[in-house]
């Protein structure tokens, strides 16, 4: 049982049977077991989603910001850069490779390739 320390082998001793079923009627949001019995209503609750609408809440305003301020100067407003997401353009951690994907013909000869190499290898040992 996720985040409360017990385990099913728990059952009967340390954790009762009315404790197994207290976290059976009433789940945690984010547990896997609400995500099963009410799937929307678990991901509403995440805290992913509510990271994501506060980040976009954020955009909302920093935009609003930007055409007051261009509003009082007379200019044209700045575009404001978006709150950074995960996975984003701005995420340095995501690694990419090339521009395109390979083509199939390239992608089917490069696997043959990577067989025949395993396949040759005598040694046995094919962690490298």
């Amino acid at each position: 049982m996720l985040g409360t320390g017990y385990t099913l082998d728990d059952i009967g001793g340390a954790l009762s049977w009315g404790a197994l079923g207290a976290f059976l009627r009433y789940p945690a949001e984010d547990s896997a077991l609400m995500h099963e019995l009410n799937p929307d209503a678990a991901i509403w609750s995440s805290r992913m989603k509510t990271n994501a609408i506060l980040a976009d809440i954020y955009d909302i305003l920093a935009v609003i910001n930007a055409n007051v301020t261009a509003i009082g100067s007379g200019k044209r407003p700045k575009r404001p850069k978006p709150y950074p997401r995960p996975g984003g353009s701005g995420d340095k951690t995501t690694k990419h490779y090339g521009s395109k994907g390979l083509p199939t013909d390239e992608l089917h000869r490069w696997i043959e390739q990577k067989r025949a190499e395993y396949a040759g290898s005598s040694t046995g040992d094919h962690t490298g």
